[in-house]
């Protein structure tokens, strides 16, 4: 039997492994439509969208090098990576929920929204050029976009939510030791 078919045959048999795939293929999914959003569609993001990204920026490679660890064999390397993950989504939940709080004005934002980034490319004639042409401001209490009363920050809360569940329950699923614990202790009792 070669390595391509223990490691096929590995991954076949590992609880996990095609949530762990759906995790990862979610949040690559997001993230590319966030980007589309800002670079085809024209909406360009403010700070708290930005810091949102995050979790996507650390989750999806988390998310592959787990699934590498559990084909490697290495299913508490995996189980943990996991962990990881779901933590960094359900911070994006709330740094999801906490923006759209803003832009329903229930509580006020950051003092960084609202305010002009820095402006020209660091050479006399880049700030000349910049401050030429019209800056726009981008706000984080202002929803650039809704759909079935949920703004990108809602929508974000919700799925990171979603992604948070399923990189927990994967985890959990690739934690075979603890698994087999916790059926050894119903069996007993």
């Amino acid at each position: 039997m070669t390595l391509a078919d223990r490691t096929t045959k590995a991954v076949a048999g590992s609880p996990g492994y095609g949530t762990g795939a759906a995790v990862m293929m979610i949040a690559t999914a997001a993230i590319v439509a966030a980007l589309g959003f800002e670079h085809i569609g024209g909406y360009a993001p403010c700070p708290l969208c930005l810091q949102q990204r995050y979790a996507y920026y650390v989750g999806i490679p988390l998310a592959f090098l787990g699934l590498v660890a559990l084909a490697a064999g290495q299913s508490r390397g995996a189980a943990f990576a996991f962990f990881i993950v779901s933590l960094a989504f359900l911070a994006n939940a709330g740094l999801g929920a906490y923006h759209a709080g803003v832009e329903w004005k229930w509580w006020p934002g950051p003092a960084s929204c609202g305010t002009v980034q820095a402006i020209g490319g660091g050479t006399g004639g880049g700030l000349l050029d910049a401050l030429q042409k019209p800056q726009r401001i981008i706000r984080c209490d202002e929803a650039p976009w809704s759909f079935a009363g949920l703004s990108f920050a809602g929508w974000n809360a919700v799925l990171s939510l979603a992604l948070f569940t399923l990189a927990l329950k994967t985890a959990f699923d690739m934690a075979p030791e603890a698994n087999a614990g916790d059926n050894s202790r119903a069996s007993t009792t």
